[in-house]
């Protein structure tokens, strides 16, 4: 369903809507699932350096295979405004789907941290 209409959405629609929420929901915030989402909120104002990104790479890495089966992740670019602190958007690449009919997949899913909102 989607977030926003209360429509129904499948495909690719529904797989942005998951990866975003995943990626944007602070770990322990929800109340019946305290390890649902990710470590992206806590990490969106930390420095831009390399030890940042590698732990960026690393949450939605490990916050998509365990939330998210159906995709598969080749790579991740991370791009980071300097004049916009606390946002981030992730472009991901990979497949879509299941081992047998799997499709290609680019996403960009943009992410904000609460004080950024």
């Amino acid at each position: 369903m989607n977030r926003h209409t209360g429509r129904s959405i499948t495909g690719m629609e529904h797989l942005r809507q998951s990866v975003g929420d995943i990626l944007s929901t602070p770990i322990g915030s929800r109340v019946m699932r305290r390890d649902y989402g990710s470590l992206i909120p806590e990490l969106l104002d930390a420095p831009d350096n390399a030890a940042t990104r590698i732990r960026m790479n690393a949450a939605v890495a490990s916050a998509l295979m365990q939330w998210e089966p159906r995709v598969r992740l080749n790579r991740i670019a991370i791009a980071r405004d300097p004049d916009k602190p606390g946002k981030a958007e992730f472009t991901l690449v990979g497949s879509y789907g299941n081992a047998r009919r799997a499709a290609p997949l680019t996403l960009q899913i943009p992410v904000q941290g609460r004080a950024a909102a």
